[in-house]
């Protein structure tokens, strides 16, 4: 934890849940973080609670335009982020025929167009850093189908593949990527409508994952890139 203390991340979904909970333990490992999040009142309310090193920047990561000026925005305040963590994602359940043309763009922009131009975003400056990690959080739905998810799954399926370019890409530059499910069943504002009773009896505290990202933000990523790694499983190895 040490060799972060004084670098900076770029968090994503980090008003609440498992992107505020890999924000906190960022910023308990002495970093600065950009926290990223549509929710605009939420955001703000969490980045009072981490403090000074935590920036709150409100952007609706559904819009190419919004994020791109949002990750530009970010990087003047908070500098080149040693890592880039992408955990942003819209999760409604309904069948084929109850999604429209905008529901579609709208989930699976904020999940893979947004990983696209944040990637971007901070590809250069991490190469003229000499490296840094981009973690993108997956799920089972990046490997397996399921009922009435077909814009989550689709996204995260794509974002699986996605990683595994920027791994190849990356790796010249010391640029790690790598996706991350968490490997358990968390509580989070998106899990309390979505999960069936028997994993909310199982849920845990997203917090208890934010080891493995911690782990990612430094040098041991380089070995991992590529990978599709199980939070919470790493952060107990």
């Amino acid at each position: 934890m040490s060799a972060l203390r004084g670098q900076s991340a770029i968090v994503t979904g980090a008003a609440q849940g498992l992107g505020y909970a890999i924000a906190r333990a960022y910023v308990e490992a002495g970093m600065r973080v950009a926290m990223l999040d549509v929710k605009a009142d939420a955001l703000q309310q969490a980045a009072r609670a981490l403090g000074d090193a935590a920036v709150p920047f409100v952007v609706d990561l559904a819009d190419g335009a919004a994020t791109q000026r949002a990750a530009q925005a970010a990087l003047a305040v908070v500098g080149t982020p040693r890592v880039m963590v992408h955990n942003a994602a819209i999760l409604i359940n309904r069948p084929l025929m109850q999604i429209t043309l905008a529901d579609w763009t709208r989930e699976v922009n904020v999940i893979l167009q947004a990983a696209f131009l944040l990637t971007q975003a901070v590809w250069e400056p991490m190469i003229a850093a000499g490296g840094g990690s981009l973690v993108y959080v997956s799920s089972r739905s990046g490997i397996e189908g399921f009922l009435d998810e077909s814009p989550y799954v689709a996204g995260k399926h794509a974002l699986e593949g996605f990683m595994k370019c920027m791994a190849l890409e990356g790796a010249p530059h010391r640029i790690a990527a790598v996706t991350v499910t968490p490997g358990k069943p968390m509580h989070t504002p998106m899990s309390e409508y979505n999960y069936p009773a028997e994993l909310k009896k199982q849920w845990i505290d997203p917090y208890l994952l934010t080891p493995a990202f911690v782990r990612l933000a430094g040098e041991e990523a380089l070995a991992l890139s590529g990978q599709r790694l199980n939070a919470w499983e790493m952060g107990r190895a």
